[in-house]
């Protein structure tokens, strides 16, 4: 080997070492710090790409299971006030049955009539209180619940609406307690109380079979998102333990290449004992 003032091979060849070693340190730092072992195009464009689409892909299940929650919240909100619904018509029979005894004075039929009417009005008020985000599924007229299942936006669940007022057809009771004027008029309003039970109790599982198809989906979409999740990671997640003993070893070499490059600068000052 020659030995010269103007070109240090020794220095340089350290001088590379040393750039390798500090360029893959900085990169285990960067997965160490991220915990991504591809967070960027340039580590890996296949994988970085395939991760993004199943991100996309992830956010959309998000949006689809919040659209979801609040088609549970209508349909549970609709089904507490079905229920209530219900349990008056019950409570309207049983005045009607007393109302069909021809013995009441009529003072007691009036106050037999005044708390049907009551219990009428109360009817009203659950239909129109059982409302949220504006959607209300028993309420007269009320448009069917369409909402999007799926993450391509094709796939959909409808909830049917079920009109509880008493404008409606379920309902074909005398919202106006007049029936309950005589014997006879309160026997007929026995049976329409019947059928409005009866129409009431089909509106009720109608609802239900709405509402568990919400939540099915939405437990099918839980299960979807956390397995893409899982694949997210296994395509870019770093393994932190490997690279804690890779950065270990490398802030080790990173020493030994700064100690070697110190000695190779230090070389040429040999040449200066031959001119001594």
């Amino acid at each position: 080997m020659v030995n010269n003032v103007n070109t240090n091979p020794g220095a340089l060849i350290a001088l590379q070492n040393l750039t390798s070693v500090t360029q893959r340190l900085e990169e285990t730092q960067r997965r160490v710090s991220t915990g991504l072992e591809v967070s960027s195009a340039k580590d890996n464009p296949a994988l970085f790409s395939l991760a993004q689409k199943q991100r996309a892909e992830l956010g959309s299940i998000e949006s689809v299971q919040q659209g979801l929650r609040i088609g549970v919240s209508t349909v549970d909100v609709a089904l507490a006030a079905a229920e209530s619904i219900s349990d008056i018509l019950v409570e309207m029979r049983a005045l009607a049955v007393q109302a069909s005894d021809a013995s009441l004075s009529a003072a007691e039929r009036t106050l037999v009539q005044d708390q049907y009417v009551e219990l009428a009005d109360q009817i009203d008020r659950l239909v129109d209180t059982a409302e949220i985000g504006g959607r209300n599924l028993l309420a007269n007229s009320a448009p069917n619940m369409t909402v999007v299942a799926g993450p391509d936006g094709g796939t959909t669940i409808t909830v049917d609406a079920q009109d509880l007022s008493l404008a409606g057809t379920n309902l074909t009771i005398d919202g106006d307690g007049s029936d309950l004027g005589t014997a006879a008029g309160a026997t007929t309003e026995i049976s329409d109380i019947e059928t409005s039970i009866d129409n009431v109790s089909n509106a009720i599982a109608a609802l239900g079979a709405g509402g568990n198809a919400l939540e099915l989906q939405n437990t099918i979409l839980t299960r979807v998102s956390d397995a893409l999740e899982i694949s997210i990671g296994n395509l870019v997640d770093a393994d932190l333990a490997r690279e804690s003993s890779r950065l270990q070893a490398l802030q080790v070499q990173q020493q030994l290449a700064i100690q070697t490059l110190s000695i190779a600068n230090a070389a040429p000052n040999a040449i200066l004992a031959l001119f001594a």
